[in-house]
C-alpha cells in the first residue's frame, strides 16, 4: 500500500465542542468572574442586587 508523503492541513471548526470553543469559553468565564468581583468591590453590592433582582 502506498502512503502519502505528507498529511494535509485540516482547519478545525470554530463552533461546536472543540478545543477552540472550550478555551474561549473558559477564558470568557474567568474574565466575567473577575469583573463581577471588581464590580462588587467598587460598588459594595452584587450584580443581582444592583440590577434589582435580589
Amino acid at each position: 500500500m502506498i502512503e502519502p508523503s505528507r498529511v494535509p492541513n485540516q482547519i478545525s471548526p470554530k463552533f461546536g465542542f472543540n478545543e477552540f470553543a472550550e478555551r474561549f469559553g473558559g477564558r470568557a468565564a474567568m474574565i466575567a468572574f473577575i469583573a463581577a468581583l471588581v464590580f462588587e468591590a467598587v460598588t459594595g453590592q452584587g450584580i443581582f442586587s444592583y440590577l434589582g433582582l435580589a
